[in-house]
């Protein structure tokens, strides 16, 4: 059992009200030297060099690429200033190069960089602060933040305890991350086997004759997409000035885990350029939004509901169903699948960024059962996936609780709300 200091002090800082007696208190400017890196082109990068660039990227640690000169040889801490990833922290040693959205921390004095590292991200919620660039810390706010300073072999002790208390919290969000994959892996592998198998598993098969397709059972019509839909349209191609009130124009950003979502940062247009958009067709419930451009490709979702009307940009395709020959979501179901994915990534143009063409979509091969077999694939995906679903978000609440509670020993442990000096590695358990 973790124990707690006896004697404390009142903390001269309005951030702690108390603090171990023995532990010092200042600043952060006057135990760390504070600097920022430098602008570092792509011209002067070149992978046949020895010194590392970091930067604001938390992949590959930070690592940028390298260079064949080094501002820093020192072992020192560094945060991210600029941008999504404000106030990541890292411990820096050897010789390199930082860019200028990474301040330094060089210690003045005898400190413990593990411990600090910690130290700052309990405080990072203190002093990351909003800004129409994303956020940002500056170095003046950095100097400002209140500094513990326990004795030494303390901070040495604290690090030792959080590395062996975040390995074990860690390893547990992984594993449940990885059970997370797993369970998506289901869920896609369900939707694929009922919509291109059905639900008889004793159903006589064909083949289809199509690779990424496979045998279907031998009743269902094989025909090309277009001729179970009532189109297939992409968004405008325009240029339109944004507005501050007016209607949603929307992209692929509103799909979010396959739901069209409203978002309080969609970009609006005005009465006039929403009538001309909308002249083509108006976006009904039920239709069906395809990713048709860049990264995030192939990613679906059906409109639930139109509570206000909007039209969609060039990166989505509207597909609407012809509701008589094949359900709108038996339709999306079969546009989740592996199989149509598959189909999409091999059908894929590459320039700027992916893409596939309209026509492409049109002639893909659709599998159809009869509208009363539709219902029901229909109604088991909705059931199998409900279900699934419940098991995410479980999981998902147990992760966030971890995160917290790892957070929370974090801030205990770095201000001195407990007391780790007797701590025994090999004894411990998580407390």
């Amino acid at each position: 059992m973790i124990k707690k200091y006896k004697e404390f002090k009142s903390s001269k800082f309005k951030w702690f009200e108390e603090v171990p007696v023995n532990w010092l208190e200042g600043k952060i400017s006057y135990y760390f030297g504070i600097g920022r890196g430098r602008v570092i082109s792509e011209l002067e990068l070149n992978p046949d060099a020895f010194y590392p660039v970091y930067s604001s990227q938390t992949k590959n640690d930070g690592c940028l690429g390298f260079i064949d000169t080094y501002d820093f040889d020192d072992n020192i801490l560094t945060w991210t200033t600029d941008g999504a990833n404000a106030g990541t922290d890292f411990i820096r040693s050897g010789k390199f190069n930082c860019t200028n959205v990474c301040g330094t921390l060089k210690p003045k004095v005898d400190v413990d960089l593990k411990y600090y590292l910690y130290y700052l991200q309990t405080m990072t919620p203190f002093y990351k602060r909003p800004d129409t660039n994303g956020a940002k810390i500056m170095n003046n706010e950095m100097a400002s933040i209140y500094c513990l300073i326990p004795p030494i072999q303390e901070q040495i002790k604290i690090a030792q305890y959080l590395d062996h208390q975040t390995a074990i919290i860690d390893q547990l969000i992984q594993q449940k991350e990885k059970l997370i994959e797993l369970l998506k892996e289901k869920r896609q592998a369900v939707i694929n086997e009922a919509v291109t198998k059905g639900l008889n598993p004793n159903a006589k098969m064909k083949d289809s004759g199509i690779e990424w397709l496979g045998e279907v059972p031998e009743e269902w019509l094989l025909t090309k997409m277009k001729f179970g839909c009532q189109f297939i349209f992409d968004g405008t191609h325009g240029s339109f000035s944004r507005v501050d009130e007016g209607y949603r124009l929307l992209s692929v950003r509103n799909i979010i885990d396959s739901k069209f979502t409203f978002r309080d940062d969609d970009s609006r247009i005005s009465e006039k350029d929403y009538k001309e958009i909308s002249t083509k067709f108006e976006i009904l419930e039920d239709d069906i939004q395809l990713a048709i451009v860049g990264a995030t490709l192939g990613k679906v979702a059906i409109v639930e509901k139109i509570s206000e009307p909007f039209v969609t940009q060039r990166s989505l395709a509207s597909i609407r169903a012809n509701s008589k020959k094949c359900l709108p979501k038996y339709l999306f179901y079969f546009l989740s699948s592996n199989s149509f994915q598959s189909y999409l990534w091999l059908s894929t143009s590459f320039s700027a960024q992916p893409g596939v063409y309209l026509g492409t979509i049109q002639k893909c091969t659709l599998p159809l059962p009869i509208i009363k077999e539709q219902e029901k694939i229909v109604t088991y995906l909705e059931l199998e996936i409900s279900s699934i679903q419940e098991l995410l978000d479980k999981i998902n609440i147990q992760i966030d609780k971890l995160k917290e509670y790892r957070q929370s020993i974090i801030s205990e442990a770095v201000t001195g709300k407990i007391d780790v000096r007797d701590w025994v590695p090999n004894k411990q358990q998580v407390t």
